[in-house]
C-alpha cells in the first residue's frame, strides 16, 4: 500500500449519517465546479491512520470536528484513476443542520454547499460516476 500512497491513489472517504425518521441521511455536499460528491481526500504519508486522515479530511472538507467515535465500514477499488477507497463512519456529537456551507480552501478556495441524502433512495443526483458508486458502496457496506 505504500508504493499507492506515494502515488496518491488511496483515498479516505469520512461517512457521515444522521437519524431522520425511520431512516438514515449520508451527508453528501455540492462542489461548485464537480458537482455533488461525498467527502474525501488523499491518504498522506504523514498520516497516523486512514481513521486519523478521514478525520482530517471531515474538518478540512466540511468544518466538522466534533466527532465522538470512529468506525472503518472497509475498502473499495473504485475502478477510477486505480483509486482505492477507505470508508470510515464518523459519529458526530452535535445535531446537524438540514444544510450549510462550508468555505474549505482546498484548490484554492471553494464554497461547499451540505445536504442529506436518504440512505437507500434512488440517488436522483447531478454526480460523476465514481461518487454514485462510492454511495452506492457506502449503501452495500451499511445497510
Amino acid at each position: 500500500m505504500e508504493e499507492r500512497v506515494r502515488k496518491r491513489e488511496v483515498k479516505v472517504c469520512p461517512v457521515v449519517f444522521r437519524k431522520s425518521g425511520n431512516y438514515r441521511e449520508l451527508l453528501l455536499f455540492e462542489h461548485p465546479l464537480a458537482d455533488v460528491q461525498l467527502v474525501k481526500g488523499t491518504l498522506e504519508p504523514s498520516d497516523i491512520s486512514i481513521e486519523s486522515a478521514a478525520l482530517r479530511e471531515l474538518e478540512e472538507e466540511s468544518g466538522l470536528s466534533s466527532v465522538s467515535s470512529t468506525h472503518y465500514l472497509g475498502c473499495w477499488e473504485s475502478g477510477f484513476q486505480n483509486h482505492l477507497w477507505h470508508f470510515v463512519l464518523c459519529e458526530i456529537d452535535q445535531e446537524l443542520p438540514n444544510s450549510w456551507s462550508f468555505f474549505t480552501q482546498d484548490d484554492g478556495g471553494h464554497e461547499f454547499n451540505f445536504f442529506w441524502h436518504k440512505l437507500g433512495s434512488k440517488p436522483d443526483l447531478k454526480c460523476h460516476k465514481v461518487f454514485f458508486d462510492a454511495i452506492k458502496q457506502v449503501e452495500i457496506l451499511c445497510i
